[in-house]
């Protein structure tokens, strides 16, 4: 079973990464280089590979909402702030 849920979480990132590749196919309002897509990808696996940790890990079902919400939050947070730099950060989109 946690080797489907993690080809799963794979292919999902992966398929969420085609949106702007054939995005940028169609117009150049998208315009991501291979360092974006290497960032996202990582974020986006990242996030995935942290909520798989602690649904298998932690066995109340009100604290695994609680700390899977929490890291969709900082993933969220963390991609506005690449995006259009809401922070100000000095990483930050312009």
């Amino acid at each position: 079973m946690k080797n489907k849920r993690l080809t799963i979480l794979l292919l999902s990132a992966l398929s969420l990464l085609l949106i702007p590749l054939i995005a940028m196919q169609f117009t150049n309002e998208v315009d991501w280089k291979a360092g974006d897509f290497m960032i996202m990808g990582l974020l986006l696996t990242g996030t995935g590979l942290l909520c798989e940790f602690v649904l298998g890990k932690v066995k109340n079902v009100r604290n695994r909402l609680l700390i899977c919400g929490a890291v969709l939050l900082a993933f969220f947070l963390i991609l506005v702030e690449l995006a259009v730099g809401v922070f100000g950060a000095p990483f930050a989109g312009s």
